[in-house]
């Protein structure tokens, strides 16, 4: 169905991209008999649509920013070419007022602003061509009402710009319900996986484990065997935590109970409890927190929003680097960042995050991030990544202040 779309997207494109072709062609073809010695404008006009035409058959093969740019300029020359090669003719000035919707089919905001001023650099020397040297009166229609003319092109530029602004903030309104149409399925689906693992998996688990436990702590079994049923027991343990996970995905307690938290006391908390964890790889976790600094929330579930993330920045953090966990009030809301000297991420791997599945580490399972994300939008918060290629990440955190 996709392949179907693109390809009929693509027919779409050529059957209007040949009948503005053919459009331009009738044009050069009547014009002819006006200038049978191909002066220098009407020798212009040709080269101008042999070009435009070349450049929008190539275009769906070489979708290029600079392709782009080149359509934009020559589509623009070839306006202001037909404005000064048929200067009796009133329609022309039409189509310089729409250069600008060019680039609104490529839905590219630089190559809009871009278009927009320069058209407007244009017709502004245009119009000062107009109005100190056309003495032979060609212009005449626009120089008897020479202001009228340039407020019209500047409500035309207004009404172009409005109606990319609208198109685009629809579009981009729309992209985010899509999103969250997706996230939503994704968490149904792992919802209902969940259910199923956790039935049909986690309690032939409990009776494994209990069996190795039982041989773990037999006499009869020599040293060595006992450390290989201890191995399996603490792997049994991982397979039972990722299944938790699941299960927290699945079926989120909502009772739980909102409490008035100190995010300064509960940050320090958390620090105490996984500083050890980064000792093991030499790895120190600094603070820089405001006094005075509350939220309301579930004290369980914020420590493990911050536990999660703090251990992601140990992890992707090297050897003695340190981990910055800064906390303030930013109007109402209190910002927490967590920031590392990683390796970071580039913008296709943080727009994954939070996703089903998506993990950066070889042995991640992703619904640590995804947990974080339901915890944060779950207390009316926001979660966002800043990270470069080789220079770390942070993340920060906005919750709601706690209004007295």
């Amino acid at each position: 169905m996709k392949e179907f779309n693109q390809y009929f997207k693509q027919r779409l494109y050529y059957v209007s991209a040949l009948f503005f072709i053919a459009f331009m062609t009738t044009g050069v073809i009547v014009a002819y008999s006006r200038f049978p010695t191909f002066n220098v404008g009407y020798t212009l006009h040709i080269v101008l649509v042999v070009l435009l035409s070349f450049c929008l058959l190539i275009y769906p093969r070489f979708e290029t920013h600079v392709l782009k740019v080149i359509i934009i300029l020559i589509g623009t020359a070839y306006s202001y070419n037909l404005f000064f090669l048929y200067p009796e003719t009133l329609y022309t000035i039409i189509f310089i007022c729409f250069i600008p919707a060019i680039s609104i089919l490529f839905f590219d905001s630089s190559l809009f602003y871009f278009c927009l001023l320069f058209n407007g650099l244009c017709m502004t020397v245009t119009f000062s061509y107009v109005s100190l040297f056309d003495t032979q009166g060609k212009f005449l229609h626009i120089k008897s009402d020479l202001i009228g003319n340039i407020i019209d092109f500047i409500g035309s530029q207004i009404i172009l710009y409005l109606i990319y602004s609208i198109t685009l903030n629809r579009i981009k309104k729309l992209q985010l319900y899509y999103e969250q149409i997706q996230q939503t399925e994704r968490l149904k689906t792992t919802g209902q996986l969940a259910a199923a693992v956790a039935h049909e998996i986690r309690n032939p688990l409990t009776v494994v484990k209990g069996f190795l436990q039982f041989y773990e702590n037999d006499q009869s079994f020599e040293p060595d065997v006992k450390r290989n049923f201890s191995l399996m027991v603490d792997e049994l343990d991982s397979a039972e935590y990722v299944i938790s996970q699941f299960l927290t995905v699945a079926k989120p307690d909502k009772n739980k109970i909102v409490e008035i938290v100190d995010v300064k006391v509960t940050i320090q908390s958390v620090k105490d409890l996984i500083k050890s964890y980064g000792l093991l790889h030499d790895n120190n976790i600094d603070l820089s927190i405001q006094d005075d600094l509350f939220i309301d929330i579930n004290s369980i579930e914020f420590k493990q929003l911050l536990i999660n993330l703090v251990k992601n920045a140990i992890e992707a953090s090297d050897t003695g680097d340190s981990v910055l966990i800064r906390a303030k009030k930013k109007k109402d809301f209190v910002e927490i960042q967590i920031t590392d000297q990683g390796y970071g991420m580039s913008e296709e791997e943080i727009k994954s995050l939070g996703t089903p599945f998506y993990s950066l580490k070889c042995k991640g399972t992703g619904l640590g991030l995804m947990i974080c994300f339901n915890i944060v939008e779950k207390y009316e918060g926001k979660i966002q990544f800043n990270s470069t290629r080789g220079k770390g990440t942070t993340v920060t955190i906005r919750f709601p202040v706690h209004l007295e």
